[in-house]
């Protein structure tokens, strides 16, 4: 049995990926009251047939703050009764959020009389992080449209194994920003860069004239070798807490040679041990 409950901000994608999980083969529940959680499950999940082997469902800020904070708990306690189940969280910045629904048009959950959009905003978030402390998976959705958003949550979700960690190494550029959703961030613009060699401008870290360049460097391989060393130990501590999910994110200055090399490196090391090991390089669509 597998459970997975999407969360997160209004305007962030909830409804594009209980959309994507209902193609996938979830039977999808939206906007279910906190309260009435618990006993949703025991029909469901915890029933005696396999009609619902995956169930996912739609949490919001509608519910009292009382009721979201039991959240977490349950998670545990469902985690502990042997079910799979997974918390994925949503969430975009208040400026794109404020773009969102201005194009549109429609009516926040939370907006009243006397509450505007951008303080709706910001009671939604406070209220929704007990969610956000127990999400497996969290998404920024701020530079993502709706294909994006699904190519994202398909590639997370639909190819994990149940109760195995899936692994993400994404690389980035630091110039176009941290990503929101990492887990570890690991800093190498310490290490040599291609981009000086005027053959290998042009190229990526997944080229291998970049590769054999790179892996000529004492420094890069001992950076490697340190990072993989850090995070065996971390992926057994995040697998015997019943994680998910866990995204580690690598970033040089544009995201083009040394993060990908890295990212590609501690992917293919993880591959020998793990079963569901992702790699992502966002920013070379941007070169």
């Amino acid at each position: 049995m597998r459970l997975i409950i999407v969360s997160g901000l209004s305007g962030s994608g909830k409804s594009v990926a209980l959309h994507l999980l209902e193609d996938i083969d979830f039977y999808c529940v939206d906007n279910i009251p906190a309260a009435l959680l618990k006993p949703f499950i025991s029909h469901t999940i915890r029933g005696t047939d396999d009609t619902y082997p995956r169930t996912a469902v739609g949490l919001d800020a509608r519910n009292r703050p009382n009721e979201i904070e039991t959240i977490p708990a349950l998670v545990a306690e469902l985690r502990r009764s042997g079910i799979s189940c997974e918390v994925v969280y949503l969430h975009a910045s208040d400026e794109v959020l404020l773009k969102r629904y201005a194009e549109t048009r429609r009516k926040h959950p939370l907006v009243t009389g006397d509450v505007s959009l951008r303080e709706a905003i910001g009671t939604e978030r406070k209220l929704l992080e007990p969610i956000t402390i127990a999400a497996d998976l969290v998404i920024d959705t701020s530079n993502m449209g709706v294909h994006a958003l699904r190519e994202r949550l398909r590639e997370r979700i639909d190819s994990r194994q149940d109760g195995r960690l899936a692994l993400m190494f994404e690389s980035f550029g630091y110039k176009h920003g941290i990503p929101g959703d990492a887990d570890f961030v690991f800093d190498v613009r310490s290490l040599p860069n291609p981009y000086w060699e005027h053959t290998l401008r042009h190229l990526t870290g997944c080229d291998p004239e970049v590769i054999d360049y790179l892996s000529g460097h004492p420094a890069v391989n001992r950076m490697v070798a340190a990072l993989s060393e850090f995070l065996t130990q971390r992926i057994a501590e995040f697998s015997q807490a019943n994680r998910s999910y866990l995204t580690i994110a690598i970033g040089c200055t544009g995201g083009q040679h040394r993060s990908v090399y890295v990212a590609e490196r501690l992917a293919e090391h993880f591959r020998r041990s793990q079963p569901h090991v992702l790699t992502r390089h966002d920013s070379l669509k941007m070169h």
